[in-house]
């Protein structure tokens, strides 16, 4: 009776798998005093831009909090003055 009620779990899915070792993302702003963020530098702030026009998330780029707030700030000033694209080139079919 006790086993009708619990539910089972499908095989098929398996276990979750364990991701390999991966080396933590060091912000390179904090790792390099010399390097600073300025919007009216698009080279170094196009590293933090997708494709899309769309700002990198800071799981993905590494930075640290503080330095991803200065880098969005950054960006959104260099949009507002045209030296960074608001959205990526748009391609028609």
């Amino acid at each position: 009776m006790a086993d009708e009620r619990t539910p089972q779990r499908s095989t098929s899915g398996g276990p979750r798998k364990k991701r390999p070792f991966q080396r933590r993302k060091v912000c390179r702003f904090c790792a390099d005093k010399q390097v600073s963020i300025d919007y009216k530098d698009p080279r170094t702030l196009r590293y933090f831009v997708s494709e899309r026009g769309k700002i990198i998330p800071r799981r993905i780029s590494g930075n640290c909090s503080k330095h991803q707030r200065e880098i969005t700030e950054a960006v959104k000033r260099a949009r507002n003055i045209a030296l960074l694209p608001i959205a990526g080139s748009h391609v028609t079919p």
